[in-house]
C-alpha cells in the first residue's frame, strides 16, 4: 500500500477511536509534513485522500476539520452524508449580491480587448498602477481616511495584506496584542512568522487602552492587530471615543498599529478609522473581495508615509502580490459605479439575514449587529463547542467553535461563530431553525 494510504488509515483510526474530535482542526500540511519527516507533497496526498473518504473538510484559507463519523465507525460515511443532505456551510462568510455577475460582466468587456488584456496580465508591483491607487484613495475617503497614493500597497488578498503589515513591523518572536477572540487567519500567520499573540481586555466599546500599556509594561510590544469594525467573531465596532483613546494610547507608548477593515464597507456612515486618528504608526488593511466577489483577491495596506516601502518589501519577500488583471477590473468597476451598487445591495443583504436570524434565534445569546455577515452565539448550557459542532454536523450544518477564535491559554469561550453570508437565504433560514431546535433538545434533555 502507498505510504500515504498508511498514514492517511492511522489519522482514520484517530478519527474513528475519538482521538481527533468533531471539529476539531488538523495541522497546516507543512506543519504535519515536518512532524511525520514526509514531503509535504506527500502531506497535500495524506489531506486529500481523508476529504475523498468523507472524514476531513477542508476550507480555503482556514484549514482542515475532522467531520463526525458514522455511528458504525466505518471510514468514509460522514454523517452528513448518512443523512443524505447537502452540507449548509455556515463556516464560510462569501457574500454574494443577487445578480452580480450581470452588475459585474460589463465593465470587463472592455477590459478583453486583446491590447488591453495584454497589458492587464503583466505582473503587478506591489504599488499596482496610478490608476489602481487614485482608485482606492477616492473609496477610503468615503469611509473617512484621506490618504496619498504613494501609501497604498497592493497585495493578492487581505490575508495577505496583515501578513506583510505584520511582517514589516514585527521580528520572529516579538509579541503583537490582539483581542481575546480574533480572525482566526491571524493566529495562523502569527505561527509562520515566528511572532507571540497577546490577548488584550476589551469591553463594550473596544480594546480596553490600559490593557494595551499594562501588555507594553510587562514586555514591550511590537504591534498591535485590532478589528475596528464589526469585529470578527463578535460584531462588535469599536466607539469614536475608545478610538481616540487608543490613538493617544499607542502615540503616547510609541506602538504601530495593523487595522483590519475589511467588513467596514458594510456600515454607512460608521466610525472613521483609527488610521485618521493616528496616520502616522497605523497600518490600514482592507480588501475588495468582499465587497465585489470572493473570486476577486484583491487586497491592500494603507501604509504610515514613511513606511510603504518597508511594507512592499514584504510583499515582495513573502509572494503576496497582487495580480494586474484583478487590479484593472478593480478600476473599472469603482469607476462605473459597480461597487457603490453592490455595496448597497450587500448592505440590504445583510440586514435581511439579520432579521432571520433574530427570528430563528430568538430567546438565545447571540450578539451581533444588524449590519454584520456573522454572529457569535454563547451557547446554552450544558453544551460545550466541541459537541454542538458535532451535533450540529450531524444535522448537516457546519459551524466555527469559539476555539477557533480564542488568543492565550485559558478556557476558550463556549459558543460558535454563525457566518450568515454564504448560504442562499431560505437554507440559511432552515438551518437556524435546525441549530434552534438542536439546543433546546440539548438543554431540555441534559445533554452537549
Amino acid at each position: 500500500m502507498d505510504d500515504y494510504r498508511r498514514i492517511a488509515d492511522r489519522i482514520a483510526a484517530d478519527i474513528t477511536g475519538g482521538r481527533l474530535r468533531p471539529g476539531q482542526r488538523l495541522p497546516p500540511q507543512r506543519a504535519f509534513a515536518r512532524r511525520r519527516g514526509i514531503a509535504p507533497s506527500t502531506a497535500g496526498r495524506v489531506y486529500a485522500e481523508l476529504v475523498r473518504r468523507g472524514l476531513v473538510v477542508g476550507e480555503v484559507g482556514r484549514g482542515t476539520f475532522v467531520r463526525a463519523t458514522a455511528p458504525d465507525g466505518q471510514p468514509g460515511l460522514a454523517l452528513t452524508e448518512a443523512a443524505g443532505a447537502p452540507l449548509v456551510n455556515l463556516e464560510l462568510n462569501y457574500p454574494s449580491a443577487p445578480g452580480q455577475a450581470e452588475l459585474l460582466a460589463p465593465a470587463l468587456a472592455t477590459l478583453l480587448r486583446p491590447d488591453a488584456l495584454g497589458q492587464a496580465l503583466r505582473p503587478a508591483a506591489a504599488a499596482g498602477t496610478q490608476a489602481a491607487r487614485e482608485a482606492v484613495v477616492a473609496l477610503l475617503a468615503q469611509g473617512g481616511l484621506r490618504a496619498g497614493p504613494e501609501r497604498i500597497v497592493f497585495t493578492g488578498n487581505a490575508r495577505q495584506a496583515i501578513a506583510a503589515a505584520l511582517a514589516s513591523l514585527v521580528r520572529p518572536g516579538g509579541r503583537v496584542g490582539v483581542e481575546p477572540l480574533t480572525y482566526p487567519l491571524v493566529k495562523e500567520i502569527a505561527a509562520r512568522l515566528g511572532l507571540v499573540l497577546v490577548p488584550l481586555a476589551t469591553d463594550a466599546e473596544g480594546p480596553v487602552p490600559e490593557s494595551v500599556a499594562d501588555a507594553h509594561r510587562a514586555a514591550p510590544l511590537s504591534a498591535l492587530y485590532l478589528q475596528t469594525a464589526l469585529h470578527n467573531p463578535t460584531s462588535l465596532t469599536t466607539s469614536a471615543g475608545r478610538l481616540r483613546q487608543l490613538a493617544d494610547c499607542v502615540h503616547r507608548l510609541g506602538i504601530p498599529v495593523v487595522e483590519d477593515r475589511i467588513w467596514a464597507f458594510l456600515q454607512p456612515g460608521g466610525t472613521p478609522p483609527l488610521a485618521a486618528l493616528a496616520p502616522g504608526l497605523v497600518h490600514l488593511v482592507d480588501s475588495l473581495s468582499k465587497r465585489i466577489a470572493p473570486g476577486l483577491t484583491a487586497g491592500f495596506v494603507v501604509a504610515p508615509r514613511d513606511r510603504a516601502e518597508a511594507v512592499a518589501r514584504a510583499v515582495r519577500s513573502g509572494g503576496w502580490s497582487a495580480g494586474g488583471f484583478a487590479l484593472e477590473a478593480v478600476v473599472r468597476w469603482l469607476g462605473d459605479g459597480t461597487v457603490d451598487r453592490l455595496v448597497t445591495a450587500k448592505r440590504q443583504d445583510a440586514r435581511r439575514r439579520q432579521r432571520l436570524l433574530a427570528e430563528k434565534l430568538a430567546g438565545f445569546a447571540v450578539r451581533s449587529d444588524p449590519a454584520a455577515y456573522f454572529a457569535w452565539w454563547e451557547l446554552p448550557a450544558p453544551w460545550r463547542a466541541d459537541t454542538f459542532t458535532a451535533a450540529a454536523l450531524d444535522h448537516g450544518i457546519a459551524v466555527t467553535p469559539g476555539t477557533a477564535f480564542a488568543v492565550g491559554t485559558g478556557r476558550a469561550p463556549d459558543a460558535i461563530r454563525l457566518g450568515l453570508g454564504s448560504a442562499p437565504e431560505r437554507e440559511l433560514a432552515r438551518a437556524l431553525a435546525t441549530l434552534a431546535g438542536v439546543a433546546r433538545e440539548g438543554v431540555d434533555g441534559g445533554g452537549g
